[in-house]
């Protein structure tokens, strides 16, 4: 045991954790931590916005599937994270985000840059901390870390007061974490599992419905295993594309409110409906009463308040994703009553149902000449990057037309704000990502209005010579809302049209970047190109169809059969 000063500590506990990246923006409460960084071999990465910090550390996260780690300063540096903590809860993302506090005789005094964070984050935290006495600091860290990963994974804040942090400390040997109160469940029921697979022998119209707990517990080989060995089409939340090769011939897309029309069709028609690491949220289920009407539901999932929370099911499995496919393989390979070839051959039928809808309503656009439609976009990145970039985004439109049309073969290469919706998360979650693999394509698919949330970003890309690419489809419009008020508010387009819109090209070469626009359909191909082959942060400005829609839709409380078409 050796005394060190707890920001040592920190930095120390934060090696062990194998951290090679932290975000941050310094400030007095956390002068200290920035200091003992400077000591290490963790990069330091400084961002331009707090926001920014936690939203790097997310995209890191969902690409690398460790747990990223941002640094705050108190109050407003805090205060200033929490839109980006709340984005990572909603989609389950295992962060570790130390703020700074005042010093501990001082908290509650209304002390200068002093906030109540552990209070402001509750709701939107796995777990948080207020470290009020140094001998519970190391222990602490260790404990948010494997609270971030395990289970459901999460974001967990750890506030640290200033004199917390400038005392010594004892650095203890690190021993295997187990908590009392802490157990989440990673190994099915047997007899669950074989009531499941017995149900799966019965169906005649199966569908898989897949969502992100596939990518977070790296289950992406299991499911893929399981659904061609029974000849089960397979349908992917917005978190979930690429848990399973969006290309696969049993792969149906996305379901949901901009889900396919024959992922949506399957789903009101199955006879069994398997949920594998998904939530039945409402974008997904539509109107609840018409939602799988005829469907036995089996549903997988490490959290037990995530069952029969929105949707009732018939056979709950709680367990991790990856260990109860992986017992489901198994009993199908071991079970003497499994004849695979009468199990596929019997879902042939469903299999041609599925196809007809497709063929009949596919993911499609209207051509319309040279004016750039935003799905011809998205096509042109999938065929120019081979279906091979990681791809973040913003919200709106511009996250749906990514969604639909560009084919996510792999998993960990979708970083995309699902549950909360963040618009400005897309840039700082690229430069993540690009961070954690630095030789890999990251493109950031984005619109005019949800880029200038947090475009500042763009100086950190430069800074860290982080050559991300943003692709812009610029429709002078906050789109999507302007969508619901074009179909439902008599084109009254309130707040919605972007009046002042930046130049981007010339932004982009303010801040030392490359910028390149296309104003015509002929113009994109060669722009994505450049951009491809630039060893710069690149902005590609795509104007688009100004009142191009996103369809398919489903509106709202309508069932999702109820889908508006092109």
């Amino acid at each position: 045991m050796e005394k060190i000063s707890g920001s040592q500590a920190i930095i120390r506990c934060l090696q062990e954790e194998g951290v090679k990246i932290i975000f941050g923006f310094p400030g007095g409460a956390v002068i200290d931590l920035f200091d003992a960084l400077m000591d290490s071999d963790i990069t330091n990465v400084l961002v331009r916005h707090e926001q920014g910090a936690v939203h790097a550390a997310d995209g890191l996260a969902r690409v690398t599937g460790e747990v990223g780690v941002a640094l705050l300063t108190s109050g407003p540096g805090a205060t200033n994270g929490v839109t980006a903590i709340a984005t990572a809860y909603m989609d389950s993302i295992p962060l570790v985000i130390l703020t700074g506090q005042v010093p501990t005789p001082l908290i509650g005094n209304d002390a200068f840059q002093e906030v109540d964070i552990v209070g402001i984050t509750r709701p939107c935290t796995k777990h948080n901390y207020l470290v009020k006495d140094a001998k519970d600091l190391v222990s602490t860290l260790r404990e948010a870390f494997h609270i971030a990963r395990t289970g459901r994974p999460g974001p967990v804040l750890v506030d640290l007061p200033k004199d917390v942090v400038a005392k010594m400390v004892d650095f203890t040997e690190k021993k295997p974490i187990r908590m009392q109160t802490y157990q989440p469940t990673y190994e099915p029921h047997p007899g669950q599992i074989e009531k499941a697979c017995k149900q799966i022998l019965k169906a005649k119209n199966p569908v898989l419905y897949v969502g992100g707990g596939v990518i977070l517990s790296n289950a992406n080989e299991e499911l893929t295993e399981l659904a061609r060995k029974l000849n089960i089409p397979v349908t992917m939340t917005l978190m979930g594309l690429g848990g399973f090769p969006g290309s696969d011939p049993l792969s149906m897309g996305m379901l949901g409110m901009h889900g396919s029309y024959s992922a949506n069709m399957a789903v009101a028609h199955s006879d069994l409906l398997i949920a594998v690491g998904a939530r039945f949220d409402d974008r997904v289920t539509g109107r609840l009463d018409a939602f799988a009407p005829h469907a036995t539901i089996i549903h997988i999932d490490i959290d037990p308040t995530s069952i029969s929370k929105n949707v009732k099911v018939d056979i709950p499995i709680v367990a991790d994703c990856k260990h109860a496919l992986t017992a489901m393989n198994t009993w199908f390979n071991t079970a003497s009553d499994f004849n695979r070839e009468q199990v596929m051959a019997s879902h042939e039928p469903w299999r041609a149902t599925i196809d007809e809808w497709t063929k009949k309503h596919p993911m499609a656009y209207i051509d319309e000449g040279e004016i750039i439609k935003p799905q011809y976009v998205i096509q042109k990145l999938d065929e120019l990057t081979h279906g091979d970039a990681i791809i973040t985004t913003e919200v709106g439109q511009n996250q749906m037309w990514a969604a639909q049309f560009y084919k996510f073969n792999k998993p960990r290469q979708w970083a995309t704000s699902g549950g909360l919706g963040t618009m400005g998360y897309g840039l700082p979650a690229a430069i993540g990502a690009k961070m954690a693999f630095p030789e890999k394509t990251v493109i950031d698919v984005a619109g005019d209005g949800s880029i200038q949330m947090n475009i500042q970003e763009l100086a950190t890309a430069k800074q860290y010579k982080c050559p991300v690419k943003v692709a812009i489809l610029n429709n002078n419009y906050l789109g999507m809302v302007r969508q619901w008020q074009e179909l439902f508010y008599n084109k009254r387009y309130a707040g919605t049209v972007m009046e002042v819109t930046p130049d981007f090209v010339l932004l982009a070469q303010a801040y030392g970047a490359v910028g390149l626009r296309a104003t015509k359909k002929s113009e994109v191909e060669a722009v994505i190109k450049e951009a491809l082959t630039t060893n710069n942060t690149v902005i590609m400005d795509f104007v688009i169809a100004r009142e191009e829609c996103v369809f398919p839709m489903v509106p709202a409380g309508k069932a999702t059969t109820e889908m508006l078409l092109v």
